[in-house]
C-alpha cells in the first residue's frame, strides 16, 4: 500500500453570521488551486461550538434557493431544522445529517429546532456543498434524512471508531446515497492512537480537525485546520495525541468539469448561471413561506 501525503494546511477565514442562527467560518472554497483540488467539494462552512441563549423566536436562515450541487448539514451538537419546497424536511439531532439534493432547484430554509431554541444551550454544526455532474445538475431535488443510528460504524484496533456517512471502509458503508463516488467519515481516535485506513486511491481527500490534532505523513493538521493530501495513495495513516483526536474526512472522485458560482448557484457556465436566475425569478423553484 502507499500512505497519501499531506501536500498543505489551510484555516478559515474570519468568522461571520449567516443569518441569524449560524456562525460559522468558511474553508472552502478558498483560492482557485484549493477550489480545485477539494472537486468535488465546492464549500466547507464550520460552526464552533456556541453557546446560545434560550428564545422564543428560533434562529436561522430564511428561504433561499440553490441549483446545480448538494448540500449536506452534520449536527455534532444541537438540532437544526429544514423545510425545503418539494415538501422535504425534518430535524437533525447530534450525530445525525441531512443531505439536500438541490439539483434543478430548491428552496429551503434552516434554523434551530423550535423546542432546542426554547432551551438554548451549546450548538456545534458544519455544512458542506457537494458538486453535481452536468449530467445531473437538473435533475430532480430531493432530501435524505440520515440518522445516527443509520450511520456505519468501524471500530479501530485502538479504541477509535469511524462513523460512515457516506462510502466504505472495512467492509461497512454510509447510508447517503450519493451522484458520484464520495467519502465522508467522522473519525473519533483515542489516546495516542495511530490509525491506517484504507482510502481509494485518486480520491480527493481532506481532514478537518475538530478537537486535537492529528500527525500523518507530511506534517501536521491542528485544531480547525484543513489537510489536503495528494491524490496518489491508497493508505491515510494518522495518530492522535495523548488528549485523543476528531476529525472528519471529506474525500470523493473529482468530477473534473468547470464550476461557475453565483451565490446559491453552482453550474458549467455563466450562461447556465444566466438561465438559473431566470428561472428563480419565474418562479420555477417551487413556493416556500
Amino acid at each position: 500500500m502507499t500512505d497519501r501525503i499531506l501536500r498543505s494546511v489551510h484555516s478559515g477565514d474570519r468568522f461571520h453570521w449567516v443569518g441569524d442562527g449560524f456562525y460559522v467560518t468558511q474553508l472552502l472554497p478558498g483560492g482557485r488551486e484549493l477550489q480545485e483540488a477539494a472537486d468535488p467539494f465546492l464549500l466547507m462552512d464550520y460552526h464552533p461550538v456556541k453557546d446560545y441563549p434560550p428564545t422564543d423566536r428560533p434562529r436561522g436562515v430564511g428561504a433561499h434557493p440553490h441549483r446545480g450541487f448538494e448540500t449536506v448539514t452534520l449536527a455534532f451538537e444541537g438540532a437544526v431544522q429544514h423545510h425545503d419546497s418539494t415538501g422535504g424536511g425534518g430535524v437533525i439531532y447530534p450525530g445525525d445529517a441531512q443531505w439536500m439534493t438541490a439539483a434543478r432547484g430548491i428552496l429551503h430554509k434552516e434554523y434551530h429546532e423550535p423546542e432546542w431554541a426554547r432551551q438554548g444551550g451549546r450548538f456545534h454544526m458544519m455544512q458542506l456543498w457537494v458538486n453535481l455532474p452536468s449530467a445531473d445538475k437538473m435533475g430532480d431535488p430531493g432530501y435524505q434524512a440520515l440518522t445516527a443510528e443509520s450511520m456505519g460504524k468501524v471500530k479501530l484496533p485502538g479504541g477509535g471508531t469511524v462513523t460512515l456517512y457516506a462510502g466504505e471502509l472495512d467492509g461497512e458503508t454510509g447510508p447517503a446515497r450519493t451522484h458520484t463516488p464520495i467519502e465522508l467519515w467522522d473519525l473519533q481516535l483515542a489516546a495516542d492512537e495511530t490509525a491506517e485506513l484504507t482510502v481509494p486511491d485518486g480520491h480527493t481527500l481532506m481532514l478537518f480537525v475538530l478537537d486535537g490534532h492529528l500527525d500523518t505523513v507530511g506534517g501536521r493538521i491542528g485544531r480547525e485546520e484543513l489537510g489536503l493530501f495528494d491524490r496518489s495513495g491508497d493508505r491515510l495513516r494518522i495518530t492522535a495525541p495523548e488528549t485523543g483526536a476528531r476529525a472528519v474526512l471529506l474525500g470523493g472522485r473529482p468530477i473534473g468539469e468547470p464550476v461557475v458560482f453565483y451565490g446559491p448557484f453552482a453550474m458549467t457556465s455563466e450562461a447556465e448561471i444566466v438561465q438559473a436566475i431566470e428561472d428563480f425569478n419565474a418562479g420555477t423553484f417551487g413556493h416556500l413561506d
